[in-house]
């Protein structure tokens, strides 16, 4: 299953012994990873006992424009192989997908994306799926699908021919909770709780103004601990842009804690909303769906970032292009601010504007700022 944004396409993985040298090629698979992957499945399957013949072993990943990289077609490129060379009989390769990188010694590694190709199984036929042991309770996620984890390769050979029982995947009642920061901790404040709590009640974004050291990061990030926990639907989106991403944690892959993605303000525009050569990954306002996105230092942020950030708030995703495809992440989530009143820290809190920014109060030595205020207040 090749995974394109948060979706997955079908991939077969074809192998033919034929006259030539004896060497292992692939075609179909996209930049340097085809050579790396033929040594890959070649040392692996070594490794495992197969004896490869002295034969030109040509093995093919179609359709081929869809884009695929990365090692996530190591594992089915060699069933393939064992297919051709009469080790595995066909039959018990139909109807199952297999998903895994492997190593030289023949152990099956983890890959990203595994939730979202699962999901994809329930509309595509297979409805069984191997995959490496640290992925097994992401795939079993998804209801309806057979997950069989692996260990190797001599583990999965094992298994389809029969020799031996599949190992119970881990069932997805298994997944955590997840931890946070508690408001309960908080002592004082009493405003800027009441304002916490406003946002959390009616969805609304928030900033908070103040100078440094009055508890504006600590209060952001005790957000998502008053936001009420993630519906399962809601759950497995996030857990699918996680899995996309990378960072889904093999003992909590169904997190019912809203997320809180706080990211430096030096981060890039393609780090931000999704990004990458080929297919774009997801960004930090991807990986905040359903969750908060806390931004400090607010002015200190690019402006061309924050004003990109007007659409994937209103319409709750992100559409990035890159050379291989287009691809659409969900970007629902509650932007949170916080910055000083002026650079310094010591300026008014009264509202300035700059040709650059807001926020620089007359205590600082930078340009002359276009004062915004209210009526002064009486004498009284």
């Amino acid at each position: 299953m090749a995974v394109v944004g948060l979706d997955a396409v079908p991939v077969t993985v074809e192998a033919h012994a034929g006259s030539g040298l004896p060497l292992l090629s692939v075609i179909g698979l996209s930049g340097g990873a085809a050579g790396q992957a033929a040594d890959r499945v070649r040392t692996a399957l070594t490794a495992s006992g197969v004896s490869l013949p002295l034969r030109k072993l040509l093995v093919s990943l179609a359709p081929a424009d869809v884009p695929k990289a990365g090692a996530r077609f190591d594992l089915a490129m060699a069933a393939a192989v064992l297919a051709e060379l009469a080790v595995l009989a066909t039959e018990p390769l139909d109807g199952v997908a297999l998903l895994g990188e492997l190593a030289l010694d023949g152990a099956v590694r983890p890959v990203p994306g595994v939730l979202p190709a699962a999901a994809s199984l329930l509309s595509t036929g297979p409805r069984r799926i191997a995959v490496a042991d640290a992925n097994a309770a992401e795939a079993a996620l998804v209801d309806g699908v057979d997950v069989i984890p692996v260990a190797d390769l001599g583990e999965l050979v094992g298994v389809l021919r029969g020799e031996r029982p599949a190992r119970p995947a881990p069932t997805a009642a298994a997944a955590g909770g997840g931890r946070y920061a508690d408001l309960a901790d908080v002592r004082g404040q009493a405003e800027a709780r009441r304002a916490l709590e406003v946002a959390a009640a009616g969805g609304h974004h928030l900033l908070l103004l103040g100078p440094p050291g009055c508890g504006k990061s600590m209060l952001a990030r005790r957000l998502p601990g008053v936001l009420p926990p993630l519906s399962h639907r809601h759950a497995l989106e996030l857990a699918a842009i996680r899995s996309v991403g990378g960072l889904l944690e093999p003992g909590d892959p169904l997190p019912r804690v809203p997320p809180l993605r706080a990211p430096h303000h030096t981060v890039s525009a393609a780090a931000m909303f999704g990004g990458g050569s080929g297919v774009a990954r997801p960004g930090e306002i991807s990986m905040a769906h359903r969750g908060v996105l806390f931004l400090d230092e607010l002015f200190e942020w690019p402006r061309s970032v924050v004003e990109t950030l007007r659409e994937p708030l209103e319409e709750g995703v992100v559409q990035v292009a890159r050379s291989r495809a287009t691809v659409t992440y969900p970007a629902r989530v509650q932007l949170v601010c916080a910055a000083n009143p002026c650079p310094c820290g010591s300026g008014s809190a009264a509202t300035a504007a700059t040709t650059r920014w807001p926020g620089i109060g007359p205590g600082c030595r930078g340009p002359s700022p276009t004062v915004l205020t209210s009526r002064p207040p009486s004498s009284r």
